[in-house]
């Protein structure tokens, strides 16, 4: 069949129609799947800016935390370093008494160590009766201020202890615990019995210096006139009453004489003092006596460097040691005396203890050796140990008696050493 020129362009017309949509659809397909391209592509950028952004949200969060927990570290260090700074003791009870914090100075004035047991803490404070305050504290809802107690036994050199409890109350009032300081008052109770002792010695001084010069001038006319009499020309049997009327003018004149210095204000000529120089030279006053009686004196430890009058000085120290010699050869026993010295650096006091295997001083005799005319030996005039404390306090230092370790009595002499003044 033959086609007509009209339907040859007919055909030609349609075959160019089809090509046409054929490139328009591929044309759109392509801009489809460029389209879905597109969409992809933002969905991933947008999941990729976003996981960015989480990530660096975690990481700020990380390192505030990390900084949270540096603050925290610190001000827990800053904490410890307080408490174990404080000079007081720092201890924090609970509501029933259990431990939670004691610092290491109240460890060191309760002669604590550090790996004591809550029991045996506990117990340490119940002896020292600090318990009893911190239960009235937690009993009473009520802070005690300023408590002053004196141990029972002194304690590294601790006698005296000033007390504050303060309640520990949580967010809802309710009460869970207290806290207390407690310091060592014993400096400050030394320095108030020293001032005591000063001005009871000075009023002593005062009221009896002139009678005792005046008994001493009666007693020089008595020993002047018995003197004068010739005992060739006396009978015999009155020779011994003359006699003993000298001996004892001259004896009751050696205790007028000693009280006089013993009540004369003291002048002193201060200079620097090797106080183991001072001890060694007494020493080696008795040394001689105490071997010929089968004993012997030692001096060791480690002595400081004092501003001090040596003369008075010496003297305290040689009337310590005849007076542990004579102790000793009193109870017949071959004398053994001991001169410890030790330095305490952080006190700045040098404490030496004169110790005897002696019969040793009772504990309700040992404040009243000091006082004037009070004595334990048949010949004694009762005014060396007076004599020791009133030197001995006017060089702002302390005297006290105790237990020696070798059974007899231990005269200990606390002296303030110079800075940096210490002599092993």
């Amino acid at each position: 069949m033959s086609l007509s020129p009209t339907a040859y362009a007919f055909l030609g017309l349609t075959a160019i129609v089809a090509a046409l949509v054929s490139i328009v659809v591929f044309a759109l397909l392509r801009f489809s799947a460029a389209a879905r391209d597109a969409r992809r592509g933002h969905r991933h950028g947008e999941s990729e800016i976003l996981s960015s952004a989480l990530q660096e949200a975690v990481t700020k969060l990380k390192a505030q935390e990390r900084a949270t927990a540096a603050r925290a570290d610190a001000s827990e260090r800053l904490s410890g370093e307080i408490i174990s700074g404080l000079s007081a003791g720092l201890l924090v009870v609970g509501l029933h008494g259990e431990i939670r914090i004691l610092n290491p100075a109240g460890r060191r004035m309760l002669d604590l160590p550090d790996s004591a047991p809550p029991e045996v803490c506990r117990r340490s404070l119940d002896e020292l009766a600090l318990s009893a305050v911190i239960d009235e504290c937690l009993s009473t809802h009520a802070a005690v201020v300023r408590r002053s107690v004196t141990l029972p036994e002194p304690r590294h050199g601790v006698s005296h202890v000033g007390i504050t409890v303060s309640p520990l109350f949580d967010d809802s009032g309710d009460l869970h615990g207290a806290i207390c300081l407690f310091t060592n008052l014993t400096a400050v109770k030394d320095l108030e019995e020293q001032l005591r002792l000063k001005e009871s010695l000075a009023t002593v001084g005062e009221l009896t210096a002139g009678i005792a010069h005046e008994f001493r001038n009666g007693l020089a006319t008595i020993h002047g006139y018995s003197k004068l009499l010739d005992l060739s020309a006396l009978p015999e049997s009155y020779r011994p009453y003359v006699e003993g009327i000298r001996a004892e003018a001259e004896s009751l004149g050696q205790v007028v004489t000693n009280f006089l210095t013993f009540a004369r204000p003291a002048q002193l000529m201060l200079s620097s003092v090797d106080l183991r120089a001072i001890c060694e030279r007494a020493a080696d006053e008795v040394r001689a006596d105490a071997r010929a009686l089968g004993g012997d004196v030692e001096v060791r430890g480690a002595f400081g460097v004092i501003d001090g009058d040596e003369v008075l000085l010496r003297q305290t120290f040689s009337n310590l040691l005849r007076n542990a010699l004579e102790a000793c050869a009193g109870a017949s026993v071959p004398p053994r005396i001991v001169v410890q010295s030790e330095v305490d650096r952080a006190q700045r006091v040098s404490r030496i203890a004169v110790d005897d295997n002696g019969p040793g001083i009772a504990p309700a005799l040992r404040e009243r050796v000091f006082r004037p005319f009070f004595t334990g030996k048949r010949s004694g005039t009762g005014l060396g140990l007076a004599l020791v404390q009133k030197i001995v306090v006017f060089h702002n230092g302390r005297v006290t008696i105790g237990t020696s370790p070798l059974g007899g009595a231990s005269v200990q002499v606390s002296l303030p050493v110079t800075p940096l003044g210490v002599r092993e």
